[in-house]
C-alpha cells in the first residue's frame, strides 16, 4: 500500500534562509529636542538589541519630530514659523554628532538600525528633508534615503528626495528596503524596491495623520499589500502622541480633544509577513517595542506563486524606469576647460562617507544627460 511523502524540516538539504527578530518602535520624540530624541532613541536600539532583535525600525521623522503642527496652525502664523526654525536648528547632518551616537549604540547592540529623521545638509540654512538612516550592526552608515514626495504640510519644510535614495541596502539577510508614510502605498516605489530584491522592509509613520482621515486604516491597507505583492516582511513603526506635542500644537479645545483621544486609542506598530498576514501586532496605545519573528524562507514560498519582480510578469509589456542621477539645481561651466562642474540638490551616503558636494562632468556627459550641450 503506498503511503504519500512525508517531508521533515530534519531530512530537508540546499541552502537555509535564517529567521530574523525584527522590532518595530512605537514611540513619540521628545518634542524638538535633537539631543534628548537621540538619547532616547539609544536607548532603545540598546534595549532592542538586548531583547535578540537583529533590524529595528524608527517611526516617521522621529529625530527631532514631524511637522505635525500645520494640521493646526497657519503656515504663515508665528507659531508654526518658529516651530520651522526650531526644526532646521535641530535636525540632522548625515554624517554628524548625532550619527554618531546612533552608530555607536547600533554597534554597542549587534543591530541594524532604520532611523527616521528631519535631515539638512551640513552649511545650508533653510532646506530640509524627510529621511531614513540605515546603520549597520558594526556601527556604518550604510544607506540614506529622502521621502521621493512630502505630503501636505512637509511641502512647507521638506523639500523632494531623488529616486537613488529608493536602492535597498544589502545585509546579511538581503536586502533592506525603506519607505515613508504615503510612499507605502506608491505602487511605483514599491514595485522598483522589489525588483531590486528586497526582503524586510521598513515603514516610518507619524504619529497621526488628520482629524478627516484615520491612520490606523491606511497603515494596514497599504503595508498588508506591500507586503503582499512584494513578497516581504515589513516593520511597521508609529509615532504615538506626547503631552508636550498636544501642548504646542493644538490651537483649539478641539484640537486638544482630538489629539488627547488619538493617543488614548491608536498606536498602530505592527510586523507583516509576506502572505500579508500579521506576524506581531497590531500593538495598541502607548510607547513599546513590539518584537516578531521572520522566517525568510516564506519569501520562497510566497515567490513560488507571484514573483512580480520575477517570473510571475511581462518585461515585453511592462518596463518601468527609476532615474538614479542626482538632482542638479545649479551648475558652473567653465568655457574652455574640459570640466562642468554639478553641484546636486541630493547625495548618497556610502559605507558612512557623504558624497561631495560638487560632481565634476565633462561637457559631454552634461549634453547626454540634459540633451543638449
Amino acid at each position: 500500500m503506498r503511503g504519500r511523502l512525508a517531508i521533515r524540516e530534519e531530512d530537508t538539504v540546499g541552502d537555509k534562509l535564517a529567521t530574523v527578530r525584527l522590532a518595530a518602535v512605537q514611540a513619540a520624540p521628545v518634542f524638538l529636542d535633537r539631543e534628548g530624541t537621540t538619547e532616547k532613541a539609544c536607548r532603545l536600539i540598546r534595549e532592542a538589541g538586548a531583547a535578540g532583535a537583529k533590524i529595528i525600525g524608527f517611526p516617521e521623522g522621529f529625530i527631532p519630530t514631524h511637522p505635525l503642527w500645520y494640521h493646526f496652525h497657519p503656515a504663515s502664523s508665528a507659531l508654526a514659523r518658529k516651530m520651522a526654525t526650531q526644526l532646521f536648528l535641530n535636525s540632522v547632518e548625515i554624517p554628524g554628532a548625532t550619527t554618531e551616537q546612533l552608530c555607536r549604540a547600533a554597534r554597542e547592540a549587534g543591530v541594524y538600525v532604520v532611523m527616521g529623521v528631519c535631515e539638512r545638509v551640513a552649511g545650508t540654512t533653510g532646506t530640509m528633508y524627510n529621511s531614513q538612516i540605515f546603520i549597520s550592526p558594526s556601527g556604518q552608515i550604510i544607506g540614506s534615503r529622502r521621502k521621493i514626495m512630502p505630503t501636505l504640510g512637509e511641502r512647507i519644510v521638506h523639500t523632494q528626495g531623488a529616486g537613488e535614495g529608493l536602492r535597498p541596502v544589502d545585509t546579511e539577510f538581503g536586502p533592506l528596503s525603506g519607505l515613508i508614510c504615503g510612499e507605502n502605498s506608491n505602487a511605483l516605489a514599491i514595485f522598483a524596491q522589489g525588483a531590486m530584491g528586497a526582503r524586510i522592509h521598513v515603514a516610518s509613520w507619524p504619529s497621526h495623520f488628520s482629524e478627516s482621515q484615520p491612520m490606523l486604516p491606511a497603515i494596514e491597507i497599504s503595508t498588508r499589500a506591500l507586503a503582499y505583492q512584494n513578497c516581504v516582511f515589513v516593520i511597521n513603526a508609529v509615532g504615538i502622541i506626547s503631552d508636550e506635542m498636544i501642548e504646542a500644537m493644538a490651537a483649539t479645545d478641539a484640537d486638544r480633544r482630538y489629539l488627547e483621544q488619538h493617543r488614548r486609542t491608536c498606536g498602530g506598530a505592527s510586523i507583516i509577513g509576506p502572505v500579508g498576514q500579521y506576524v506581531a501586532g497590531p500593538m495598541g496605545p502607548g510607547e513599546d517595542i513590539l518584537y516578531g519573528d521572520a522566517n525568510l524562507e516564506q519569501i520562497v514560498t510566497r515567490k513560488t506563486v507571484h514573483d512580480f519582480a520575477g517570473h510571475y510578469n511581462r518585461p515585453d509589456l511592462f518596463t518601468l524606469t527609476l532615474n538614479v542621477e542626482p538632482q542638479a539645481l545649479f551648475r558652473e561651466v567653465y568655457n574652455g576647460l574640459n570640466v562642468v562642474q554639478v553641484a546636486p540638490v541630493s547625495h548618497r551616503i556610502d559605507a558612512g562617507r557623504q558624497a561631495p558636494a560638487i560632481e565634476k562632468r565633462t561637457p559631454a556627459q552634461l549634453s547626454d544627460a540634459t540633451g543638449s550641450e
